[in-house]
């Protein structure tokens, strides 16, 4: 597991968009080994950090969706 990701669900508030695009830098980097990318694969570096955070986004959108419509959360 990535230890510099930390989890973005949070009973208290939603996530910050600062903290989805660090976590989908960080999800990145861990799949790729990259800690920065050479000159010829940033566009593919940054494309996959954009689509990460999308989806990220995405996904605790309809997660926060289900919780506040009555379904149980399993934090």
């Amino acid at each position: 597991m990535c230890r510099s990701i930390k989890p973005l669900r949070l009973p208290d508030r939603p996530a910050t968009e600062q903290e989805i695009q660090e976590a989908a830098l960080q999800y990145v980097r861990k799949v790729s080994g990259y800690r920065k990318p050479s000159k010829a694969n940033e566009e593919t570096f940054q494309k996959a950090v954009d689509e990460v955070a999308e989806s990220t986004r995405k996904m605790l959108e309809i997660l926060a969706n289900k919780t506040t419509h009555g379904e149980t959360s399993h934090v």
